[in-house]
Order: structure tokens, then C-alpha cells, then sequence
């Protein structure tokens, strides 16, 4: 995607220094655009936990990147046991945020990878290789995301007759939240691109409001027709005919299609049925969880510091605030992630292609994982 004109990933090595990570610091977006350099495992953890990049995909690729400057610092410090302190940092990544799937899974990938070459030399390269791999990957599969879910946009503009199609999101699934190009906003990028007229309503998506903050800032940046609304006004806009389709991302899903996604998804979901408009959750293979069944009972989901409920960010002339919106000693709980049963969901639409929510929809899609 483009910033002022300039294309950008979300994650990327440093062009004149090869031992930093490059990353879009999410958390001043959209008031300021700053780009943060990571040069240590540390440093990653801490991006990955306090939110500098966000997003099911950009997690996974800085999971990956951060499995690169592992090796680099186990090769300086840990040269006699090389392999110790590479898990040593494997573990602290993982730990970071529990529902992703996609952290875990590049984590992993990088461990077999590094684990498949013998000299500390040639480690070092696999992992960069591998990163860089994973990114790749990463952004393809937002293309191909977009290309697919098209054809749905498409077909529900043919019916519109030149009015705009009337999409809503929930939470930041575009390209701020994958290395480039996004789930849940590819179509509606393609769909724009393509000439189709569409209209975008951005949820806020509290309580870190990335909705509000990153989705309406892409949009705008990419010049997208769109609207920010409250959390609780999509059940409004469905009744009253205003939403022709609604498409979220997802953090995690599991093997029979329950979704796993941004606190809220679930109550879309629920509305959407209700008022009998096609609920679309668009996702790259990577989230995919094919050891789970049931949402509901095995996926953990991340609860978060209370003072994000209770504390927001904002502008205030050049400086950046934040102010107190509760009584200072209420308690607040802060579940970061709702599930939204298969049953709830019209469809997936994967870099694979568009399939039903259910195990065998998702077999024939991914046969491969019949043997998980």
C-alpha cells in the first residue's frame, strides 16, 4: 500500500543495515507516521506484546524476523550452544500474544528450518531466508485474498445497478495488519481499484480503536469512500438496509470454521444473521488452526491491561494525550478476542479461494490437513 504516494510494507530489513527490522509503529498512526527500527530480540517482543504492529499476518512475519535476530544474537553470545538460546528467544515470542495462530506457526517454521542446517553460519542464513519467506508469503497471500474476494463485490454491485456496495469491517484487518495489501479490506482495495463503487463503515473497534485509527486512515489514504461509526451502530445500519455485506479478519480459526478475531466480531456476526446479510471473514492460510475443533473450548483468549478500557489516546493541537475516561478506580476488564461460531459465518475467502464455513468446505480447500 501506498503512504503519500509511497509504497510501503509493514515489516521490512533495514536496506542499509541487514541485522534491523524495520516496522510501521501502529500505535502513533494516524496522527504521525513513524517508522521504528528493531534490533534485538527484546525489541520485537516488545512490539509484538505492546502493539507497535498488530495484526494476525504483520505478527507472524515479525515472529519471523524475530527468529532471524535470535540467531544472530545466539551466534554472538551463545556460540557453544547455539540452539539453547535460539529456543530461549522462541519462547519469549510465543508468549507474547497467545491467539494469533500465525505467531506460533512462523515460530515454529523458523525453529525446523534452522534446526535442518548444521554451521552457526548457515543457521544464520536459513533464518534470514525463512523471514524473509514468511513476509513474502505473507503479502502474496493478501493479494490473492483481494483477487478472490472480488468476484463477491462484484456480483453484489451487478445487483446495485451503480449504487455503491455498502461494506462493513470490524477492528484493522487491512494492510496494516498483514505485510501488505490485508484480509478483510484486499476485495475492498481490488473492488476500488477496479472502479467499483463501494462505501466502507469503519467500526471504531474499542477499546484500542484500530478501527477509528487504522482502518479510517488507510481508507483515506488509498481515497475509499467510508464512514466511521460506533462499535454499536452496525446493528442500526444492518436493520435499516445501509450494509450489503460485512467482512472481518480473523486472528485464529479453527478446523471446523469457528473465528477467532478482534472483541465485537462476534456481535457483528450475530446481527448480520439476524438481518440476513452475508457475514465474510477473509483470511491467508497461515491462520488456520488445524489442530482445534471447538472455538468456544480451546482457544485462549488474551485478556489485556485494564487501563487500555479505562485510559484513551488521542491529538490534542501537536501533542499526543491520553485522558481517563472512567471513575479512576473502577475496575475494567479488557477480553481481547470473542469466537464466532461456524454457524454464523457465510463463508471464507482465503488466498486459496472462497469456501464454506465447515470442516468439509475447508478440507477440500486445504486436503492437506486431513492429516493434522
Amino acid at each position: 500500500m501506498k503512504v503519500d504516494g509511497k509504497h510501503y510494507r509493514t515489516i521490512w530489513v533495514a536496506e542499509n543495515n541487514d541485522k534491523v527490522i524495520r516496522v510501521i509503529d501502529q500505535r502513533h498512526l494516524p496522527h504521525r507516521f513513524v517508522i521504528e527500527d528493531l534490533c534485538t530480540v527484546s525489541d520485537m517482543v516488545c512490539a509484538i506484546r505492546e502493539m507497535h504492529i498488530r495484526g494476525a499476518g504483520v505478527i507472524g512475519a515479525g515472529a519471523g524476523y524475530g527468529m532471524y535476530l535470535a540467531a544472530l544474537e545466539a551466534a554472538v553470545a551463545n556460540e557453544n550452544d547455539f540452539m539453547t538460546a535460539v529456543r530461549k528467544s522462541a519462547d519469549s515470542l510465543i508468549a507474547t500474544r497467545p491467539t494469533a495462530v500465525n505467531l506460533e506457526w512462523a515460530v515454529r517454521r523458523q525453529l525446523a528450518a534452522i534446526a535442518d542446517v548444521d554451521s552457526i553460519d548457515d543457521k544464520i542464513a536459513i533464518a534470514r531466508r525463512t523471514a524473509d519467506t514468511i513476509a513474502d508469503e505473507d503479502a502474496e497471500w493478501g493479494r490473492r485474498i483481494g483477487l478472490n474476494g472480488l468476484a463477491i463485490i462484484e456480483k453484489i454491485a451487478e445487483q446495485k445497478q451503480g449504487e455503491p456496495v455498502n461494506i462493513l469491517t470490524h477492528c484493522n484487518a487491512g494492510w496494516l495488519a498483514l505485510v501488505d495489501y490485508g484480509s478483510a479490506t484486499s476485495p475492498v482495495y481490488a473492488a476500488h481499484d477496479a472502479g467499483i463503487p463501494v462505501h466502507v463503515w469503519v467500526d471504531e473497534t474499542r477499546p484500542r480503536n484500530q478501527g477509528a485509527r487504522l482502518t479510517a486512515w488507510e481508507m483515506q489514504q488509498n481515497g475509499v469512500p467510508h464512514t466511521v461509526i460506533v462499535d454499536n451502530a452496525g446493528g442500526h445500519l444492518m436493520q435499516n438496509g445501509m450494509v450489503d455485506m460485512v467482512i472481518t479478519g480473523a486472528d485464529r480459526v479453527t478446523r471446523i470454521g469457528d473465528v477467532a478475531n478482534k472483541i465485537g466480531t462476534y456481535l457483528k456476526a450475530l446481527a448480520a444473521y439476524d438481518n440476513n446479510i452475508p457475514f465474510y471473514v477473509a483470511l491467508p492460510s497461515s491462520s488456520f488452526d488445524w489442530t482445534m475443533r471447538d472455538g468456544l473450548r480451546e482457544v485462549l483468549v488474551e485478556q489485556r491491561d485494564e487501563n487500555e478500557v479505562k485510559y484513551i489516546q488521542g491529538a490534542v493541537g501537536d501533542s499526543i494525550e491520553t485522558v481517563l475516561l472512567t471513575p479512576k478506580d473502577s475496575p475494567a476488564a479488557n477480553y481481547a478476542f470473542d469466537i464466532t461460531q461456524a454457524r454464523l459465518v457465510t463463508a471464507f475467502i482465503t488466498d486459496r479461494g472462497i469456501c464454506g464455513a465447515s470442516e468439509e468446505s475447508l478440507m477440500k480447500l486445504y486436503p492437506e490437513a486431513r492429516q493434522s
